[in-house]
């Protein structure tokens, strides 16, 4: 495939903007418990949509996975089962943080050790430091990690100027110290998501020898990556809905009101909730986070031979319309002007960081 960078930054946009966006159907469920709609959502996201997606895009999807190399699938499904955890964690760090600073903390040291430690342990950052154009594309993720430093500060300024009232009338969950001790380790397991993608080469590669189209050769990637993820959330969501009694909720049993997190307990209304909205609205939710890696695949291949930079660049695009969603969501209300131009100022580092990578691996394309 022709490197088409600035056209890889327009489809990692879509892939941030997906992702940034997934979380507010599950806004809308009602008497279920978190662990519920978290799977609920997560069996589409990461069995039904990247089966179905590859099955339309991608010609004999059974034959690239029997042929393509062991240990490529198997490293694969581990990094996928690592990043699982971390994809928990990320949840609950959105639900005692915000989408705001919940996404700054953990995505900052999920583009952090997702953007450098490929090209470093793969042992091509040498090439990469001694041609100009790697060196504009690492100022790029340079300001990438710059701009998510000042979006965190802009998070810690609103977490000192708005009361606990203020704080948890928009997040019900607020909790400064557990989230962001979550928000870190989930941005440090999330970014084995990168890992595992680098792992799934091989499949990449097979799906291109038996004929798939250089866009979609990643998608059979997901299937196992996320088949891994998908381990390490069923068996934490089906702990949780043994220990809270909360498998009532997938029949039509409502869980305590008030408490939708999952450390609930079964409450006793006549009115169950409203299933098949809650069945609808976690299966956007799935599909929609499907999506930023359906982009992200997408945008990978067209970076050319700096594509490590492709994380950085989803992660970025994450960031920038998270933090545009909590500003409408009015998570940013009541605080000082001074904090709200450090937030803006964020936005734009990374818009910047953005471009500067697309202007690097252009660059190297040349």
């Amino acid at each position: 495939m022709t490197a088409n960078p600035f056209l890889g930054v327009f489809f990692h946009s879509i892939g941030g903007l997906a992702a940034a966006s997934f979380y507010l159907p599950y806004g809308k469920v009602r008497k279920w418990s978190w662990e519920t709609y978290w799977l609920v959502g997560g069996f589409c996201s990461w069995v039904i949509v990247p089966w179905v997606m590859a099955c339309f895009l991608v010609p004999e999807v059974m034959s690239v996975l029997r042929q393509s190399p062991p240990e490529s699938l198997m490293w694969s499904y581990v990094f996928g089962l690592m990043w699982g955890i971390g994809g928990l964690t990320f949840g609950l760090s959105m639900r005692y943080l915000g989408m705001s600073l919940g996404y700054a903390v953990a995505l900052g040291l999920c583009a952090a050790f997702g953007t450098l430690i490929p090209p470093i342990f793969k042992g091509t950052m040498g090439e990469v430091v001694s041609k100009p154009a790697g060196w504009a594309v690492l100022f790029g993720v340079g300001l990438c990690l710059g701009g998510i430093a000042v979006s965190g500060l802009g998070g810690i300024r609103k977490e000192r100027e708005l009361s606990e009232q203020e704080k948890k009338s928009v997040i019900k969950e607020f909790s400064f110290i557990k989230g962001v001790i979550v928000a870190i380790f989930a941005g440090v397991m999330s970014a084995c998501m990168s890992f595992g993608v680098e792992a799934g080469a091989g499949i990449a590669k097979k799906a291109v020898e038996l004929g798939t189209p250089d866009l979609w050769q990643n998608l059979p990637v997901w299937i196992v990556v996320f088949a891994g993820g998908f381990t390490t959330n069923l068996v934490w969501c089906v702990a949780l809905n043994i220990k809270n009694g909360s498998f009532g909720n997938y029949v039509g049993v409502a869980t305590a009101a008030g408490n939708p997190g999952g450390t609930t307990q079964v409450a006793a209304v006549e009115e169950g909730p409203p299933l098949v909205l809650n069945y609808v609205l976690s299966a956007i939710a799935g599909t929609m986070w499907y999506f930023q890696f359906f982009f992200f695949g997408m945008g990978k291949p067209l970076m050319g031979k700096y594509d490590f930079s492709s994380w950085s660049l989803h992660m970025a695009s994450i960031i920038i319309f998270s933090t545009l969603w909590g500003i409408w969501l009015r998570e940013w209300g009541g605080v000082s002007r001074r904090t709200m131009k450090l937030v803006w100022a964020g936005v734009g580092v990374l818009v910047v960081s953005m471009i500067i990578i697309g202007i690097g691996n252009s660059y190297a394309a040349k």
